[in-house]
């Protein structure tokens, strides 16, 4: 999965259905998420875009979200953020979620 930085977020954001992980490399259930973000992936295929977002490397960018705990999830639609979703989050409640917002 795509790790992205502040430079390139506007850009990956902006068009289409795009999850974004705000994690760290030392959290624990940050590394418990990312199979299951993989998984969510492979299933949409290119449906969706997920991208990952290492609050330590950008944190100005988190702080711009309100991260405060991690792993958040934020859902954009087409550069909007639809839904934020704070801890573990099983794969079928975020293929759930995805799904309110493809045609």
């Amino acid at each position: 999965m795509e790790i992205i930085t502040e430079k390139e977020f506007e850009n990956k954001t902006k068009k289409g259905v795009v999850l974004v992980d705000f994690f760290a490399t030392w959290c624990g259930p940050c590394k418990m998420m990312s199979p299951i973000l993989e998984s969510v992936q492979e299933e949409f295929g290119e449906k969706i875009s997920i991208f990952k977002v290492d609050v330590d490397n950008d944190e100005k960018l988190a702080r711009s979200f309100g991260i405060m705990s991690i792993p958040t999830m934020i859902l954009f639609v087409d550069g909007q953020k639809k839904e934020k979703h704070v801890g573990l989050w099983s794969k079928q409640d975020v293929v759930d979620t995805i799904s309110k917002y493809l045609p």
